[in-house]
């Protein structure tokens, strides 16, 4: 079985996390996937930024949704790189692996949800260039009642059970559990309700090859060169 290979924030440990040098990293190492996380600026443009400020990636301090897009890209990341939005994202990647949006929030549903049919109408893209996934399920019943026919990951890191239910609920295409909760039996679980299991973080060669023997559909890490 092919495990797809997804790179966490970008390819993490090689280049700044969420920048678009870590995402081109991602791509220069044939990533099937990238996975990154947003925000909106106070004017409603859609961030790429893990935290909800920017103090711990930039030379700034405040919270991401206090400072317009301009603003934000007056800041800088270990000194070169600009903080990217996602329609830039979207613009380097240019369909060269899927997606994976997380929305941090439920205050960035409706703008990824437009950002992604934008890009399907307009410049060709498909819906298989894109799972969006959340921690806040609120956000991802949004997704999927503004438009059903984008992938949806819910990720867990506590009861699988809960988020198969939810999943079930709001036909997601994928559950994103942090890896420790996996063992081979809930995977199939999982994969036997027609999920894609797409766990988290998994970064030591160890845990990567536990991991692999579940046979899991892919696996999201800072190293996409090791899976």
């Amino acid at each position: 079985m092919n495990i797809l290979k997804i790179a966490h924030r970008g390819a993490k440990a090689y280049e700044p996390e969420n920048t678009l040098h870590a995402f081109q990293k991602a791509l220069d190492l044939n990533s099937d996937g990238i996975e990154l996380d947003v925000h909106l600026s106070s004017d409603g443009h859609i961030i790429v930024m893990h935290d909800e400020t920017i103090d711990k990636m930039t030379n700034g301090k405040g919270a991401v949704n206090t400072f317009t897009l301009s603003e934000l890209k007056s800041f800088s990341i270990a000194g070169k790189h600009q903080i990217p939005t996602l329609n830039e994202v979207f613009d380097l990647v240019r369909k060269r692996c899927f997606i994976n949006v997380e929305l941090k929030n439920a205050d960035t549903s409706k703008q990824v949800v437009s950002l992604i049919e934008k890009y399907i109408a307009e410049e060709g893209w498909d819906y298989s260039h894109f799972i969006v996934s959340s921690f806040d399920w609120n956000a991802l019943q949004e997704v999927h009642n503004l438009n059903s026919d984008i992938p949806i990951g819910v990720l867990t890191e506590e009861d699988l059970d809960t988020a198969l239910a939810f999943a079930e609920s709001i036909q997601a295409k994928a559950i994103h559990p942090d890896f420790h909760l996996l063992n081979t039996d809930n995977v199939r679980k999982m994969q036997e309700k027609g999920f894609w299991v797409l766990p988290w973080t998994v970064n030591v060669e160890e845990d990567i090859q536990k991991v692999k023997s579940y046979n899991v559909n892919g696996i999201i890490s800072d190293f996409p060169d090791k899976i």
